[in-house]
């Protein structure tokens, strides 16, 4: 079997060839071209038609018809042409969407959620408690210019009114479509199904295209996401890609519905989270934005913090950290002037790439709080229910649990994975794999790896025809395992023990030792080899078993090896600017990080 993917993004299209051989299925070729959906051009199929050339050079197949179409096979005999063609899309701005609910930390909560979850980029939130005055609100709709509008409120049975205020507040505003045009604004309830007749009458003019789907909070205790997402992904297809330059010939050419590229993301870390059992958070940071996915306990979450990245968005990161917080990863004496020209030189110039050690150190040491600062916009979004009453029992009084409270556990977390130019491309795994630490400060065993070239989009739109396929793919070709982070929780003292460690591999001692408070040590443990890591902690400290107990758990190899922190969690820097260089600077050396 032969499956071509493409995944359009804003600038560029890249294509991969995934090939059936000896009955598992590999990755083989890639390719890229610019994407061709704003003018001159105006037709995304050309850019498709471009990567995908570069796929048929490189393999020696021939994929592309004359007239620029992708050639099928009729039988598995044939030498030229795929199977199967899939693609997502991110082209032109991705998935926008505006949500509207009665109250903001819980119905439109819910909204939004279902929004994100759908590959979507939420560019407001109405609720009736958002504290702006009814014709602040309007004003803000009319400016907006979405691709659609996803309105929620009440709990079936429940009270009307609020929702209708809503949706009357929505409908007088006429929101425009972003493309323009004739074609009317897909709007969709997943409200109170008592409104339902009234909403219908609300958006029965011209300008609205409504579609009614179950209640995305039925009741306070359940949230029901899976039919707005649904309709999301329908209406993106039927109305949204269908007026946008060449999609609708695309569309032809495609055996699944094209996806947004976050929403195909989100698929393929809820497949491997389910196939494995496991809680996975994932992050792809770009220029302007950084997305973020977490999946705990089955549940699957996204945001999109719209003002961190690494091009466009670097002089947000800087300004929200602030500058002593960047430079405190820094180990080298730098002068923040010289640094503030060259955070406005990336924005104007985001193609570039540093050319010397001290501008990837500082690039790195920004990546480090657009990570931290989008993990801390995830965390309080990623949450239980609020407003749900729960019945407490008296042990309850010394639990720190409460409803609205974060899903994220990073105790719980088993896996991390790493996406985006300034992680993936890094010159050295060692550098990704400690970019993720200092970000995210993950506690008990975690394995970290990153997506190699950026294969998940393409995988996620293939998991929903051929599962299979794209779990091998997955584990085989797009992940790179980087190895594991092994760090207590508690606050540990310089220069005191923290933990003892044994590594064991083919029943012999491979590595042991103990650590220090304040200490970083690499364990170099090659890819493919397993083995078992005792670890045990002085009182005090937690590495999943309790304070004070050890743990015994299987680690398996990978690029960088297992990287044993004793620097305590949550992770404290030493207050002097001399201090800490130095404290930066032993930590790099003991990973091997820039040499």
């Amino acid at each position: 079997m032969r499956i071509v993917a493409t995944d359009c993004g804003s600038t560029t299209t890249k294509a991969i060839l995934i090939e059936e051989k000896d009955g598992v299925f590999r990755q083989t070729f890639r390719g890229e071209a610019p994407t061709t959906v704003e003018e001159p051009f105006a037709d995304v199929t050309l850019g498709v038609a471009n990567s995908v050339t570069e796929l048929q050079e490189l393999s020696g197949y021939k994929l592309i018809a004359d007239d620029g179409t992708i050639i099928r096979r009729k039988s598995p005999a044939d030498a030229d042409g795929c199977d199967l063609y899939i693609s997502t899309s991110s082209a032109g701005g991705g998935l926008q969407m505006m949500v509207a609910g009665v109250v903001r930390e819980m119905t439109a909560e819910s909204a939004k959620r279902a929004a994100l979850g759908a590959g979507a980029i939420v560019m407001d939130t109405i609720a009736s408690n958002d504290r702006r005055k009814p014709h602040e609100q309007i004003q803000r709709i009319r400016e907006l210019r979405p691709d659609m509008v996803l309105v929620s409120g009440g709990t079936d049975g429940g009270d009307t009114k609020k929702v209708i205020e809503i949706a009357e507040l929505i409908a007088p505003a006429r929101p425009r479509p972003r493309f323009g045009g004739e074609y009317k604004l897909p709007l969709i309830f997943a409200g109170n199904k008592e409104a339902r007749q009234t909403i219908e009458r609300v958006f029965s003019g011209e300008g609205f295209a409504l579609s009614v789907v179950d209640n995305l909070r039925p009741t306070l205790e359940r949230e029901n996401l899976g039919p707005a997402r649904e309709r999301i992904h329908d209406v993106f297809l039927e109305h949204v890609m269908a007026h946008a330059p060449g999609y609708d010939k695309l569309m032809t050419w495609a055996n699944a519905p094209i996806m947004p590229t976050p929403g195909a993301v989100g698929d393929i870390l809820q497949t491997i989270a389910k196939g494995r059992g496991i809680n996975v958070v994932g992050v792809d940071i770009g220029g302007a934005t950084t997305d973020m996915f977490s999946v705990f306990g089955g549940v699957f979450n996204r945001t999109v913090s719209a003002n961190l990245g690494m091009s466009y968005s670097i002089s947000n990161v800087c300004a929200e950290a602030g500058m002593d917080s960047v430079l405190r990863w820094v180990h080298l004496d730098m002068d923040e002037r010289e640094l503030r020209n060259r955070v406005k030189n990336k924005m104007i110039r985001p193609t570039t790439i540093p050319q010397t050690l001290e501008a990837l150190v500082f690039e790195q040491a920004v990546s480090r709080e657009a990570l931290r600062l989008a993990y801390i916009q995830h965390k309080s979004f990623a949450t239980t229910l609020k407003g749900v009453q729960q019945q407490r029992t008296v042990g309850d009084a010394f639990s720190q649990k409460e409803a609205g409270g974060s899903l994220v556990d990073n105790m719980a977390l088993d896996l991390m994975v790493a996406s985006g130019g300034v992680l993936s491309h890094a010159p050295r795994m060692e550098q990704t794999a400690l970019m993720m630490i200092d970000a995210f400060e993950p506690e008990g065993f975690t394995e970290i790896a990153k997506d190699s070239i950026f294969m998940m989009p393409h995988l996620g739109v293939l998991a929903s025809v051929n599962p299979r396929a794209a779990m091998e793919v997955f584990e085989k070709d797009c992940l790179v395992v980087l190895g594991w982070c092994i760090a207590p929780r508690g606050e540990v003292r310089a220069g005191r023990p923290a933990f003892e460690f044994s590594l064991r591999h083919a029943n012999e001692v491979v590595a042991q030792g103990q650590l220090i408070g304040g200490e970083m040590r690499l364990v170099r443990f090659g890819h493919g080899e397993v083995g078992m890591l005792e670890v045990r902690p002085e009182r005090g400290l937690d590495l999943g078993a309790g304070p004070g107990k050890p743990v015994t758990r299987e680690v398996r190899g990978g690029a960088v090896g297992i990287v044993l922190d004793a620097r305590g969690r949550p992770l404290k820097l030493p207050t002097s600017a001399v201090e800490r260089r130095a404290c930066v600077e032993k930590w790099l050396k003991a990973l091997e990080v820039y040499e």
